[in-house]
């Protein structure tokens, strides 16, 4: 792959990774979760647990830890919107 083709992806790849930074801030600090869809993050870390799987299987270093970082901001908002559910 060309360096302008392995740059996207990286960019790319950070970019996907950050996205749901802000949230996993506002939801940590704040413990409020109305609005926000258990089963939509349910889905969405599943398929980051996948396509982190995936990158192990392909040995890509970029998607193994551009999702393995996604998966990390995702899992602690669905546990806190697990918690407020009980």
């Amino acid at each position: 792959m060309s360096i302008i083709g392995e740059s996207l992806g990286i960019l790319a790849g950070i970019g996907s990774a950050v996205v749901f930074l802000p949230q996993a801030i506002k939801t940590i600090s704040t413990r409020d979760t109305t609005g926000l869809s258990l089963s939509s993050y349910i889905i969405y870390c599943i398929t980051m647990l996948l396509w982190t799987a995936y990158g192990v299987y392909l040995s890509s270093w970029q998607m193994m830890i551009c999702n393995g970082i996604s998966l990390a901001f995702a899992l602690p908002i669905l546990w806190i919107i697990i918690q407020n559910k009980r």
